[in-house]
């Protein structure tokens, strides 16, 4: 079967998995000559995934995906309540690295280390969590889950606005999707290396 809602999902964990990997790169690379640039565009890639993901991925998954899932498969109990819990903390670690990378910015180069143990946490969290989702939760709703229960979850999904997709109208993120694409390193953006 091929539901819409399963390709969006799927295209905005790749996007997801691909903003982790280029706010890496990014760290690791430093600010180099152009320290304003440099901390301007890794504040709006962390703003992107607490904007996109925090308030629109994670909340239609824990209302169309995760309860019929549960519902028709509850010995993936844990495993939904671990996602969930995920979505909560989420927010708060997002939080905290945006809060690290102000004190790096604007103390200097000695709280880079901070910055950079913390993103890793959070880059191996989250993409347990992405793996998780990916190999046992959307497997199993493509195996229980109903037309209607596809159709409410398809009509949601497309009303996302996450600037990386064709599905999106990218108006109100536009200025954040350029200022990430030109200057964030690939697979996200046309920046150095």
């Amino acid at each position: 079967m091929n539901h819409k809602s399963i390709q969006i999902i799927n295209q905005e964990h790749a996007t997801i998995s691909a903003m982790l990997y280029s706010i890496e790169m990014m760290e690791r690379r430093g600010p180099k000559g152009n320290r304003a640039l440099f901390f301007e565009v890794l504040r709006s890639m962390l703003f992107y995934i607490d904007e996109f993901p925090e308030k629109q991925h994670h909340p239609k998954e824990n209302l169309y995906l995760f309860p019929p899932v549960l519902k028709k498969a509850p010995e993936l109990k844990d495993a939904i309540e671990q996602l969930e819990l995920d979505h909560k903390v989420g927010e708060y670690r997002i939080r905290e690295l945006q809060h690290l990378l102000l004190r790096w910015e604007i103390l200097g180069d000695e709280h880079q280390a901070a910055f950079k143990l913390a993103y890793k946490k959070y880059h191996d969290f989250y993409l347990h969590h992405l793996q998780l989702e990916n190999s046992l939760i959307l497997p199993k709703a493509l195996k229980v889950l109903d037309e209607q229960e596809w159709a409410l979850m398809d009509e949601a999904f497309e009303e996302n606005t996450d600037p990386w997709l064709e599905h999106s109208g990218q108006g109100v993120y536009q200025n954040l999707f350029s200022k990430i694409t030109n200057h964030a390193p690939a697979p996200i953006g046309l920046g150095e290396q």
